[in-house]
């Protein structure tokens, strides 16, 4: 693929909703669109902490063991839950405070399928380096975007925010639903 066609497919993909991208979306609504833009280094950790060894040895090693991939699905699929549970029933102490830290996104990151499809298919080749530059520009210009997104919904409203956690962790269950059932029907 040309670098414009790269380009192309990595924003389309980073744009999907998913679990990084609800996160972010949620800071932007606990926190405004500035202060969440602290949490891109750590979607950044977690993508790069996957994609890079998918990127060097990951066709080897799905090609060796085949089952690999399927397990990752599900356990992201867990993962998925784990995070719908907290934002559904957050403890008193997060109902004031932001739920969505660093390490929830980059370990929620990690574990994002998308990075298969990076690290696998849109990343490696000849042009390694230069598609890692545009995936590393692509993923600050989604992540600004999707907590830009969450912080024009709230507004300021603190009423709102409740019902954004609830919908948001809505969303993850179905996402958890539907990796754990790829996961296991592979």
């Amino acid at each position: 693929m040309s670098p414009a066609e790269t380009a192309l497919a990595v924003l389309v993909l980073l744009v999907t909703p998913g679990p990084t991208n609800t996160l972010l979306f949620l800071a932007g609504t606990e926190r405004g669109w500035w202060p969440s833009l602290r949490l891109i280094p750590a979607e950044l950790a977690g993508y790069l902490t996957g994609v890079i060894p998918l990127m060097l040895i990951g066709t080897a090693l799905l090609g060796r063991y085949p089952s690999v991939e399927p397990l990752i699905t599900v356990l992201a699929g867990i993962w998925v839950a784990v995070l719908a549970v907290r934002l559904i029933r957050p403890s008193q102490t997060t109902l004031s405070a932001a739920v969505v830290t660093p390490r929830l996104v980059c370990i929620t990151t990690l574990l994002n399928p998308k990075a298969l499809i990076f690290g696998l298919v849109l990343l490696p080749g000849a042009t390694a380096a230069l598609n890692l530059a545009i995936f590393v520009a692509s993923v600050v210009l989604v992540a600004a975007g999707w907590a830009g997104a969450g912080a024009l919904v709230a507004k300021g409203d603190a009423r709102a925010l409740p019902l954004l956690r609830r919908l948001a962790a809505v969303w993850l269950a179905v996402v958890s639903a539907a990796l754990m059932l790829r996961g296991l029907s592979a």
